[in-house]
C-alpha cells in the first residue's frame, strides 16, 4: 500500500498563542490521506476544518505536533522551496473565485506558470486545453465580470490545474453557486480524481457532495470526531472491515445528515412499503411508522390507522394490504433485535456461546423468505454468508452476489428475484438493529 500523501499526527493549532484571547482551533487531530483519495472534510462553522486545510497548504505553521506532505515538513522549507511547493505540488480553489478582473479568462488560467518561467505561447496553449476540457473553451478571451458564477468557478479549477499539482485544494468550491453549477464542480472535481489521479480535499457544509468523497473526515470542536468511507467507493485507505457494517442507514444518513437515527429508521422501513400513495399519504405513514417503531402503537392499532381514511387520520389503504404491511413491520421489528444483541457482543468482542446462536436465529430468518426448501449444505453456506454480512465483511451487493453463485464457488444458486428478495428482507432486519448514535454533524 502506498504511502500517505499527507500525514497529521496530534495536530495542533493555536490562535494568539500565550495572549489572553488564546484560542486552539484543532485538538490533535491525526490523519492520513492517501494518493488519489477524494475526502471531504465537513462539520459546522468553526469546527476547524478550515484551520487544517490553510496548515496543509503551508500558511499556518502547527503549535504542536506534525504535519507531512508527499513525507516532507513544508514548514522546514527555505522560501524558495515553500513558492514551488504553494504552485506545483498544490492547487488550490477557493469559494470566491479570485479571478484578476484586468486579465482575459485564458490569461487567469495561465497566470500561475509564468512563475515557472513557462514561454508565452506554450502556457497560452495548455490553458486552452483545460479550458477546453471544463467546457470554457469558448469563453477563453472574455473578462471575469462577463461570466456567471458557475462558469467562474470552472476558470478556477482550470487555474488549479495548470501546474498539473499532486493535490487539489477546494474551500467550499460551491458556496456561491447554483444547484446546477454546484453538479458542474463537483463532476469537474471527481473527473480531476478518479481520471487525473490527484487527491483532491475539499471543505464543504453540503452534506449531497458527501457521495463524492471516499472519506469524509467529521470535525467537531477542533477534533476529528469520527472518519467514514463511503460504501459506493473503491476504497484507497485501508478500511478495517471488521469495524464496518455498510448498511442503509448509512446511505440513509448521508442522504438526510440531520435526521436522528429513529427518523432515518422510519424512511427505511416506508420506503420498503410504499405503494402508489400520494404526499399525503406517504407522510401520514411515515408518522404512523414511526410510532410502531418507538413502540407507541401495537401491530393492531397500525393496521386499522393505515385503512382509515385519510381525512380520519389514517392512511386510506385497504384493509387487507394494511394488515399486510403491519405484519412486515412487526416482522421486521422483532427479528432485529437479534441483529441489535450480535452487534453489540461484536463489538465488544463479547460473543462466547450466544455468537452460534444469534447467527442461527438470523439465519432462519433469511430461509423463511425463501420460498423453496434449502439442503443442508445449503444451509451451512447461507449461515456463514449471514455471519460475513452482518460482521461486515461482506457488502450488500456481495451478499446478493453471493447468494446467485453455485455452491461450489460458495454461493445457494438462487435466481436474481430470489437472491434480491432476500437480501431486501436481511437488509431490512440490519437497518432497524442498529444502534447509531446521532447524525448531525
Amino acid at each position: 500500500m502506498a504511502e500517505p500523501i499527507i500525514k497529521l499526527k496530534d495536530l495542533e493549532i493555536t490562535y494568539n498563542l500565550g495572549k489572553v484571547n488564546e484560542f486552539k482551533a484543532t485538538r490533535g487531530v491525526t490523519m492520513d490521506i492517501y494518493p488519489g483519495e477524494f475526502v471531504a472534510f465537513f462539520g459546522p462553522s468553526g469546527c476547524g476544518k478550515s484551520t487544517i486545510f490553510y496548515s496543509i497548504l503551508g500558511i499556518l505553521a502547527p503549535s504542536a505536533g506534525q504535519l507531512f506532505v508527499k513525507g516532507e515538513n513544508p514548514y522546514s522549507f527555505s522560501p524558495e522551496e515553500m513558492v514551488r511547493f504553494q504552485t506545483s505540488v498544490i492547487g488550490i480553489i477557493y469559494q470566491a473565485f479570485f479571478l484578476i478582473p484586468s486579465l482575459s479568462v485564458i490569461d487567469n488560467v495561465a497566470l500561475p506558470q509564468i512563475f515557472q518561467g513557462v514561454p508565452v505561447k506554450k502556457r497560452r496553449a495548455w490553458a486552452k486545453e483545460l479550458l477546453k476540457r471544463f467546457d470554457m473553451e469558448e469563453h477563453a478571451e472574455k473578462y471575469p465580470e462577463n461570466l456567471s458564477g458557475g462558469q467562474s468557478q470552472r476558470v478556477s479549477v482550470s487555474r488549479s490545474m495548470v501546474n498539473n499539482p499532486n493535490i487539489l485544494l477546494a474551500d467550499e468550491p460551491t458556496g456561491n453557486l447554483d444547484s446546477v453549477s454546484t453538479k458542474q464542480v463537483m463532476d469537474a472535481l471527481e473527473t480531476i480524481n478518479m481520471v487525473d489521479k490527484k487527491t483532491v480535499i475539499i471543505i464543504t457544509h453540503n452534506a449531497a457532495q458527501l457521495s463524492y468523497a471516499h472519506r469524509v473526515f467529521y470535525m467537531k470542536d477542533g477534533k476529528l470526531e469520527r472518519i467514514v468511507p463511503n460504501p459506493e467507493k473503491k476504497q484507497i485507505a485501508k478500511i478495517d472491515k471488521q469495524k464496518i457494517l455498510v448498511t442503509e442507514m448509512d446511505k440513509l444518513s448521508k442522504l438526510f445528515p440531520y435526521s436522528s437515527p429513529t427518523e432515518l429508521k422510519v424512511k427505511s422501513v416506508v420506503n420498503y412499503l410504499t405503494q402508489d400513495l400520494d404526499f399525503d399519504q406517504l407522510s401520514k405513514l411515515e408518522n404512523l411508522t414511526q410510532l410502531m417503531i418507538e413502540r407507541k402503537i401495537s401491530k393492531d392499532e397500525f393496521s386499522k390507522l393505515l385503512s382509515r381514511d385519510l381525512k380520519q387520520g389514517g392512511v386510506g389503504i385497504s384493509g387487507g394490504v394494511a394488515e399486510t404491511m403491519a405484519n412486515k413491520v412487526l416482522k421486521i421489528l422483532e427479528q432485529s433485535e437479534d441483529t441489535r444483541r450480535f452487534r453489540r457482543r461484536f463489538e465488544r468482542n463479547n460473543f462466547f456461546a450466544r455468537e452460534d446462536f444469534l447467527i442461527e436465529k438470523l439465519t432462519g430468518y433469511v430461509e423463511k423468505e425463501y420460498s423453496g426448501e434449502f439442503t443442508l449444505s445449503q444451509k451451512i453456506i447461507l449461515k456463514k454468508l449471514v455471519y460475513k454480512r452482518i460482521s461486515g465483511l461482506f457488502n450488500k451487493e456481495e451478499f446478493e452476489e453471493k447468494l446467485q453463485k453455485t455452491q461450489e464457488n460458495g454461493g445457494l444458486s438462487l435466481d436474481q428475484n430470489m437472491a434480491r428478495k432476500l437480501t431486501l428482507h436481511f437488509e431490512k432486519i440490519i437497518a432497524q438493529g442498529s444502534e447509531s448514535k446521532g447524525h448531525g454533524h
